[in-house]
């Protein structure tokens, strides 16, 4: 069975939108190029402004305890450096993470989607040449359709694969075909993974994308199900390349 790329997304601030690309170049050691670039530290972070590095993801504002971030996405403008936003409610905003004022803009854009009863966004927080993702060292994630359809069949609807802020979703797999895959390399395209961990899911996958708003319980469903709460897998780029849709996959 053939195993190819049938998405590829990136998230340019952690937990507040998506974009599809067709094509990625990345290196190695690193995450897709702007993929969780910036994050939004809330008020309790215990971030360092003045000397940044990778911090848990409980600093900053996140799906999980704002389901309404879920519905966000993203379009970043490489050549200038901008990030646009658009939210089903809250209209759309352009602004340069790397000048405060519209770094502020945004995070008070922000505002309106966190609920009053969760601490306050504060500040827009990044780590140069880091992406923050959830993993200690800089990863990509991987999907599979054939698991999400299982799930999607166990919680007796259809659900969308930006419930799972994936970077590659792959066809032609059977369901949890990719826990298997757990220590090995895979080529796509020209890139190289090392899979190294299967991902544990939070609570923000039990928002519907489209809405920003908690249709179902994405962890009891898994739990009851398979007696586990992942889905999808981290890996850890081996080999840079260029990564393109409908690339085949091939485990080494």
């Amino acid at each position: 069975m053939t195993l190819t790329v049938t998405e590829i997304y990136r998230h340019p601030v952690k937990a507040h939108g998506v974009e599809a690309l067709p094509s990625v170049t990345v290196e190695t050691g690193k995450c897709l190029p702007w993929d969780r670039k910036f994050a939004v530290a809330q008020e309790a972070a215990a971030v360092d402004f003045n000397a940044p590095e990778w911090v848990h993801c409980n600093n900053f504002t996140r799906g999980v305890k704002a389901p309404e971030l879920m519905a966000i996405r993203a379009r970043v403008d490489t050549a200038r450096g901008e990030i646009t936003l658009t939210h089903p409610r809250h209209g759309a905003i352009n602004f340069d993470p790397m000048d405060p004022a519209q770094a502020q803009r945004f995070v008070d854009w922000t505002r309106p989607m966190i609920p009053a009863s969760r601490v306050a966004p504060t500040a827009l927080f990044h780590v140069p040449d880091r992406g923050l993702t959830d993993s200690r060292w800089p990863s990509v994630s991987i999907n599979t359709h054939a698991s999400l359809a299982a799930l999607s069949k166990a919680a007796g609807k259809p659900l969308s694969p930006l419930r799972f802020r994936g970077n590659i979703w792959l066809a032609g797999a059977t369901a949890w075909q990719e826990f298997d895959w757990l220590n090995r390399d895979i080529r796509i395209g020209t890139v190289v993974l090392r899979v190294r961990e299967r991902i544990e899911r939070c609570h923000a996958t039990s928002t519907d994308p489209e809405t920003g708003e908690r249709d179902c319980d994405m962890l009891k469903t898994l739990q009851t199900n398979w007696d586990h709460r992942d889905f999808g897998i981290k890996a850890e780029v081996i080999k840079g390349g260029t990564l393109t849709l409908n690339d085949q996959v091939e485990l080494l």
